[in-house]
C-alpha cells in the first residue's frame, strides 16, 4: 500500500515529529539531506523544496544550481533513536530540474531509467537482496576511530568471542522498528567484521534500504562507542567487506529466472542474463567497486571474487547460483562492495544482464573447481578472465563499453570519471609507508 500525503501529515502530528530530513544521494553514493522543520512539511510534500545543486558532488555548475526535491511518500520513516518529544523523520527524494523534468545526474533516476528498459522488455520487477558487510572498530578518547577491531571472533562466532554481538543486536532491533525485514545477522570471517541480511525487495527500495542501513549501523555503533566502516579493505591481511547482491527478474508473479525442466533450474532468460553480467563485468567494476581501496579486496585468498566465471556449486566465481529454486531462483553477484553507490551499481548490472538477454548471449560452462588454486594456464584454458586489478584499469574498461556508459547517461559518466580521475591521481602520487620500508635502505 502506498503512503498518502494526509497519512504523513497525520503521523507527523501524532508522533511529535519536529524535523524532517529530505534525503538524496550524490554521484559517489554519499547521502545528503536538507533538514526542514515541521512547518515546512506541506511545502515539501507539494514538491516545492529547492536546494543548491552546485554544492553537491557531480551535480551542476553554479550558474544552473536551482534544483527541487520530490519526496517519495513511501519512504516516510521516523528515526527511532530521536527524542520522543522532538522526533526526526525522513523522506527519500528524487531530484528534479526547475522545468519539472527528472535530473539526469540523480543516481535514483539512473536506476529508475534502467528499470523502465527492463519493463519495456516485459520484466515488471527486478528483485534484489543485498548482503552488506562492515567492520566495527574501537574509538579513542576523542571518539576518533582506531585500527583496533572490537573483537577477535570469526565466522558465525558467538559472545564472548564476538564482542560486537550486542551492538549488532541493537542494529537489528532498530532496523526492525524501521520496517526492515531482517533475515539473518552474524559475525563474518575477519575479526570485527559483521553482516546483516534483509529480505529481498524491488531494486529501488533495495537501494534505499542500503542507504538507510548504513545510517543505522553508523548511528548505533557510535552509541556503543564503536566506529562502523563500510570500507572494502580496512586492514591488510584480513578479509575485506563485500556486498553480495542477489538478483532476479519477474514477469508479474512469475520468476523469469526459473525453469523446472532445466538441469540447474535456470531459464534461458537467466542464462542470458548471467552471460551479460560476465561479458560486462570488467566494465561495470568501476561502479560496483568504485574506489582505490576496492581493488585491495579483489585479490585471491580472501574469498573475494576476482575471476569472471559462474557456478552453482562453489563461491570463488563472480556469479553464484544459490540452491533455492522456484520463486526463489536467483543469482548472487559477488564482486560489489558496500562503498558502491547502490543505485548506480544496480543500474549497470541490470543493463549488463538485459544486454545478455537482448543479444541472447551464450553462457559459458560453469566452473565448479576452486578457481583460487587454478594456475594461470588452467584459467586461460577455461576462458576465465580476471576483474580489473586497479581503479585505473576499471575506468579504462568502463569507457570502452557502450552499454555501461549508456546505463549511466552522459551526465553521470562525465562527472563520475572526473571525480575518479582526481581520486586516482591523488593516490598515484602518494608515497606509501610500504615503499619507504622497502626501498629507503635498499637504494
Amino acid at each position: 500500500m502506498s503512503t498518502t500525503r494526509e497519512e504523513i501529515l497525520h503521523m507527523a502530528k501524532e508522533q511529535h515529529v519536529r524535523f524532517i530530513r529530505l534525503q538524496f544521494t550524490d554521484i559517489l553514493g554519499t547521502i545528503k539531506n536538507v533538514e526542514i522543520p515541521l512547518s515546512q512539511l506541506e511545502k515539501a510534500l507539494d514538491n516545492k523544496m529547492m536546494f543548491d545543486g552546485s554544492s553537491i558532488e557531480g551535480y551542476v555548475r553554479i550558474e544552473e544550481s536551482d534544483m527541487y526535491l520530490y519526496p517519495d511518500l513511501d519512504t516516510w520513516m521516523i528515526f527511532p533513536w530521536s527524542s520522543e518529544d522532538a522526533r526526526v523523520a525522513r523522506l527519500i527524494c528524487d531530484v528534479y530540474n526547475p522545468d519539472g523534468t527528472p535530473f539526469e545526474g540523480d543516481p535514483r533516476y539512473v536506476l529508475k531509467r534502467a528499470l523502465k528498459e527492463a519493463e519495456a522488455m516485459g520484466f515488471t520487477t527486478m528483485n534484489v537482496g543485498p548482503e552488506p558487510e562492515f567492520f566495527l572498530f574501537k574509538t579513542d578518547e576523542k571518539g576518533e576511530p582506531t585500527l583496533d577491531v572490537n573483537d577477535h571472533g570469526g565466522y558465525f562466532d558467538l559472545a564472548p568471542v564476538d564482542l560486537g554481538e550486542n551492538c549488532r543486536r541493537d542494529i537489528v532491533l532498530t532496523l526492525d522498528q524501521m520496517g526492515f525485514e531482517v533475515e539473518a545477522s552474524h559475525h563474518e570471517v575477519a575479526p570485527g567484521q559483521h553482516e546483516i541480511d534483509f529480505k529481498y525487495t524491488d531494486a529501488v527500495r533495495a537501494a534505499d534500504f542500503i542507504q538507510t542501513f548504513e545510517i543505522v549501523v553508523r548511528t548505533i555503533a557510535r552509541k556503543h562507542g564503536l566506529h562502523a566502516t563500510f570500507m572494502a579493505k580496512p586492514i591488510y591481511g584480513l578479509s575485506g567487506s563485500g556486498m553480495h547482491t542477489h538478483q532476479s527478474l519477474f514477469i508479474g508473479n512469475k520468476n523469469a529466472f526459473y525453469d523446472e525442466n532445466d538441469s540447474l533450474g535456470l531459464s534461458e532468460t537467466a542464462r542470458h542474463y548471467i552471460a551479460g553480467l560476465l561479458h560486462h563485468a570488467r566494465s561495470f567494476a568501476a561502479i560496483t567497486n568504485p574506489t582505490v581501496n576496492s581493488y585491495k579486496r579483489l585479490v585471491p585468498g580472501y574469498e573475494a571474487p576476482c575471476y569472471v566465471a559462474w557456478s552453482a556449486k562453489n563461491r570463488s566465481p563472480l556469479v553464484r547460483i544459490p540452491a533455492s529454486r522456484g520463486m526463489s531462483t536467483r543469482l548472487e553477484l559477488r564482486n560489489p562492495d558496500p562503498m558502491a553507490n547502490p543505485y548506480l551499481a544496480l543500474a549497470v548490472t541490470l543493463m549488463a544482464g538485459l544486454d545478455g538477454i537482448k543479444k541472447k548471449m551464450a553462457l559459458c560452462p560453469p566452473v565448479d573447481r576452486n578457481i583460487y588454486v587454478m594456475t594461470a594456464s588452467e584459467r586461460e584454458e577455461c576462458g576465465i578472465a580476471s576483474l580489473p586489478s586497479t581503479l585505473r584499469e576499471a575506468m579504462d574498461e568502463m569507457v570502452k563499453d557502450e552499454v555501461i556508459c549508456n546505463a549511466l547517461g552522459a551526465h553521470v559518466l562525465e562527472h563520475y570519471l572526473e571525480l575518479k580521475e582526481i581520486e586516482w591521481d591523488l593516490f598515484r602520487v602518494q608515497v606509501h609507508p610500504w615503499e619507504r620500508e622497502r626501498y629507503m635502505k635498499m637504494y
